[in-house]
């Protein structure tokens, strides 16, 4: 179980992301952070070796349109690499990145203190910052919906199954509601995108954290009508598909979303209700980077900025220090460098609705991405 250092006080969860990091690398104390923050990756070589590279990444289907468009980029920059990427879900870029099926896995979650004792080699890289919107299908309803945590875990607990329920109706005051079946839509297999959403439910003290809890799978409690997806594009499927559906979709698919979905603004740490945008994106973020750990490992649900969106997290390379050849190494590190700094503008970024890193992350991935050998 991954702790979650959701409405800590700042010394707290500074603790609490130190705690996290010692128990990811299996015990003993955390490694330091860099002691500067000046970015590594300005300066590194984002070339590969010369002669023929090949990588393969698989994983997170919310950072898959994104790494599409970086692969895309870099082979077009060198002609010598080619990049296989593949949305399959986060867990899957786990185990491929342990197993060495890729060389690069892609998840919306950091390792588990479990899964860092299991494979000693592997380092959480954060890459970028997303979020996750909540999404719904109700017609005739034009307001962006308020939610919070609570009524979202009733909504996936079968205790609320109708969109005219009063819990929903005391957060939306004046907005005509329907009595249409809730159909709430979830993941089907291990995805981060279900870790994020199951740590907004399992706010401190919740039934649902005491029951489900949160993780890349989870045992979802049995909703007549709910609906199981393989991924974020079959969400959005799906939500389209069904008059009254509630689904949990990554920011990068907003543009398959946006004009047949209806988006949720959601309770956040500082007890606004907020959409997610770039500055809500990026002041939740902020309000982590400096409790960041050296291993990356930390979860920024829920925060206390003001104006912070409360499902935000790092997107990360799930990679191993231990590759198979000085090359392999060398054309990881070069294009992991790449995403860092060319692959870190707006041009890209701003398509799929992601934040870049801040500074002292970004010093940190520097320093994870060093390792790599």
């Amino acid at each position: 179980m991954r702790v979650h250092p959701a409405r800590a006080v700042p010394t707290l969860l500074l603790m609490i992301a130190v705690a996290i990091g010692v128990a990811a690398c299996g015990g003993g104390a955390a490694p330091a952070a860099p002691a500067s923050s000046a970015p590594l990756s300005a300066v590194l070589p984002s070339a590969p070796p010369s002669g023929p590279q090949s990588l393969s990444e698989t994983g997170s289907t919310l950072l898959y349109p994104l790494f599409n468009d970086w692969a895309q980029a870099y082979e077009g920059q060198f002609a010598n690499v080619k990049l296989h990427t593949d949305g399959t879900g986060s867990s899957t870029g786990v185990s491929s990145a342990a197993g060495g099926t890729a060389d690069l896995g892609a998840s919306d979650a950091y390792l588990s203190s479990a899964e860092a004792v299991r494979y000693p080699a592997l380092e959480n890289i954060p890459l970028a910052i997303a979020a996750q919107m909540i999404n719904y299908n109700v017609p005739d309803v034009a307001a962006n919906l308020k939610l919070d945590s609570a009524v979202l875990a009733d909504m996936y607990q079968g205790t609320i199954t109708r969109w005219n329920d009063q819990a929903i109706r005391a957060l939306n005051p004046g907005v005509p509601l329907p009595g249409l079946k809730i159909v709430p839509i979830h993941r089907s297999g291990g995805s981060g995108d279900t870790f994020l959403f199951t740590s907004y439910l399992s706010q401190p003290g919740s039934a649902w954290a005491s029951s489900a809890g949160f993780s890349t799978t989870v045992a979802w409690p049995p909703v007549p009508g709910a609906l199981a997806e393989p991924s974020n594009m079959s969400m959005v499927s799906a939500c389209k598909a069904h008059p009254g559906c509630v689904a949990y979709i990554g920011i990068s698919y907003m543009s398959q979303t946006s004009g047949s979905l209806g988006e949720a603004q959601l309770l956040n740490g500082s007890g606004r209700y907020v959409l997610p945008d770039a500055a809500s994106i990026s002041a939740e973020a902020a309000d982590f980077a400096a409790n960041t750990p050296a291993n990356g490992v930390i979860s920024l649900m829920d925060g206390f900025a003001s104006g912070g969106y409360p499902i935000v997290n790092y997107e990360y390379a799930i990679v191993s220090t231990r590759q198979p050849s000085s090359q392999k190494a060398a054309t990881i590190r070069a294009f992991l460098n790449w995403v860092l700094t060319d692959g870190s503008s707006s041009a890209y970024l701003s398509r799929v609705g992601f934040e870049p890193l801040p500074s002292q992350v970004l010093a940190i991935a520097d320093t994870l991405i060093a390792k790599v050998g």
